[in-house]
């Protein structure tokens, strides 16, 4: 191994000469440099060798080849690179080689020699080490991607790329992404070709050396990908994402027309593709006279809604589908939201949407989501009828949904109408218990504000016998806050001693007790001793916290200081795991004062 190191310091001497001749480095730092490569290549010799070794090596030598780097630009020396960066450049490259060829899986590993042959103009070296790459992760059509763009870009091989992908997709045949930048690359070579044929055309050049195909020049390679691609891979949102690409180049309108032309032959039970046909009407020329008004403006954009409406409509003629309807309320939706200072406009967008919302209920296919917008629309319009009758019609069409309940319930609160007991006694019955909490809170809400004391008593005693833990638990606490809001701590110290045997218990249950009993005017001790007790019953085996607060209790005004190091010697005892720990700490800073 000694002798092997030994070697391979001695290969770089002749470097570290010729950077103290020239003066990029000092003899202290020649010394330096020999000494710390040593000891980095003595690590890479062990019999057990750590990826970590490898890399400190390696951004060892990129500091190196940073520094002679920063020190040419200082003294304006830029000679001798073959006898000085490249040694330490291929150094850097048989270091990375060695750490993929141990850690093959690790791909980070193979992108940051890639990186690195990118940074250092070893372009050379990048497809070596994509095809040793590629030959270990087949299986990653990012990493194909990657090869293939580099082939393109860096070593302008459009033959090369080609043939990456084309090998890609025989390990990969119904990947989208691979077929999106195969198209794209295509399409961007023939961008070239036809521009080098504008520049020699330009420059009055005879073309005879150069071959130019004409079908290459329109775009035909990319086409024959299209047609492999959306033969393997039949869905309209692929097509669209392969139109976009297209839409990119200005040479494409055959090629873009011929898309479309498949895209509404094959795709009309996709309401994706209505809807991209709907919204590239916004996108049509308008009349240049109008446009010089904010009028007549609105107006152009008007119409080009309208025909955009138009396609919706001819899409749900064949496709009258929940998707189809979504997106249709999405595009008049995204409308209104749009700024405008013309109130006719902002008129007919709301009343389009309105109408379409309408039209969607009737057909039961409205999304739940959407109501929410559509009575946010009516109420802020000052319908409340059409609000009141819109939030029961909801209700019914999605009984088992709890967002819908909640959203049409608090309309009518704020509308105050409707028969709210029935209404909440309907929503509590078919909807799941499990999620109705936030029901059985609003109301309690509602029956607080509307109801007799004993209505809503009634409320909570019912909440009580959920089957539901978190429901059950909730009620507790908040029965006990509104039992000393409304009967002070008379009516809340009963409330609690009903309940304190019935589980499921909360911790919080306990501590609102504790709380209200601290704000009398004369608090008792044995009482807040009673509440810790019971909730230490319930929660003492992993609740440290609960025990720090009984001590901290015990050392106040009202306590006994003496009775601390009993519940100490307890909590040590009934505590488990980590929260031995976490006490034992907060404990010793509470003695020290630091709690």
């Amino acid at each position: 191994m000694a002798e092997v190191v030994q070697q391979r310091i001695e290969d770089r001497i002749p470097e570290l000469e010729q950077l103290e001749r020239v003066g990029l480095f000092t003899k202290k730092e020649v010394k330096s440099i020999i000494k710390k490569a040593t000891a980095l290549e003595y690590k890479l010799h062990r019999l057990i060798v750590n990826k970590e070794d490898f890399i400190a090596y390696i951004q060892y030598e990129i500091n190196v080849l940073e520094l002679i780097k920063k020190r040419r630009a200082h003294i304006h020396y830029h000679f001798k690179r073959e006898e000085i960066e490249f040694p330490i450049i291929h150094r850097i490259s048989s270091i990375f080689r060695r750490a993929t060829k141990k850690w093959k899986d690790d791909v980070q590993l193979w992108l940051s020699h890639v990186a690195f042959c990118k940074k250092w103009e070893t372009k050379g070296q990048i497809s070596k080490v994509f095809s040793s790459m590629l030959a270990i992760h087949p299986d990653k059509p990012a990493l194909w991607i990657m090869a293939a763009k580099s082939e393109l870009e860096d070593r302008n091989s459009s033959e090369s790329a080609r043939h990456l992908f084309l090998r890609a997709l025989r390990f990969h045949p119904d990947n989208k992404k691979l077929y999106q930048e195969y198209f794209r690359m295509e399409l961007l070579h023939c961008e070239k070709l036809r521009k080098q044929k504008e520049e020699l055309e330009k420059a009055e050049m005879e073309l005879g050396e150069y071959e130019f195909s004409p079908e290459i020049l329109s775009g035909k390679l990319a086409d024959v990908v299209y047609k492999d691609a959306t033969a393997k891979i039949k869905e309209a949102e692929f097509v669209i994402s392969l139109l976009n690409i297209a839409a990119i180049f200005d040479f494409t309108k055959e090629l873009q027309d011929a898309i479309l032309q498949d895209l509404q032959a094959n795709y009309t039970e996709d309401s994706l593709m209505w809807d991209f046909m709907a919204k590239r009407e916004l996108e049509a020329p308008g009349v240049d006279e109008e446009l010089y008004t904010a009028k007549g403006r609105a107006s152009d954009i008007n119409r080009r809604e309208e025909r955009c409406c138009q396609v919706y409509e001819e899409g749900l003629k064949s496709l009258n589908t929940e998707p189809m309807w979504t997106r249709y309320v999405v595009f008049c939706l995204e409308r209104l939201k749009r700024k405008t200072n013309v109130q006719e406009l902002k008129d007919k967008r709301q009343e389009r949407l309105l109408e379409v919302l309408q039209r969607a209920h009737d057909s039961s296919l409205l999304k739940e989501n959407f109501y929410k917008n559509w009575l946010e629309i009516l109420l802020s319009s000052g319908d409340a009828e059409a609000a009141a009758t819109l939030a029961l019609s909801a209700t019914q069409r999605y009984n088992q949904s709890v967002s819908v309940w909640s959203l049409c319930l608090q309309t009518l609160m704020q509308l105050g109408c409707g028969d709210m007991a029935k209404l909440f006694h309907d929503a509590l019955t078919h909807v799941n218990p499990k999620e109705s909490l936030s029901l059985w809170q609003l109301q309690l809400q509602w029956s607080m504000a509307n109801q007799s004391a004993e209505e809503t008593e009634a409320i909570f005693k019912r909440g009580l016998l959920s089957t539901v833990t978190a429901i059950a638990m909730e009620m507790k606490e908040l029965y006990l806050e509104w039992s000393y809001s409304v009967g002070g701590y008379k009516k809340a110290r009963k409330t609690f001693t009903s309940l304190q045997e019935n589980r499921p218990l909360s911790k919080r249950f306990f501590t609102c007790m504790i709380q209200i009993e601290k704000e009398q005017e004369t608090p008792k001790i044995n009482n807040l001793r009673d509440y810790y007790e019971r909730a230490l019953q319930e929660f003492g085996s992993a609740d440290d916290d609960l025990w720090l607060q009984y001590i901290q209790e015990e050392m106040g005004v009202l306590g006994r200081p003496e009775n601390c190091a009993k519940i100490h010697w307890r909590a040590m005892k009934f505590l488990e795991g980590e929260s031995v720990e976490r006490f034992t700490s907060k404990y010793t800073l509470l003695q020290t004062g630091h709690l």
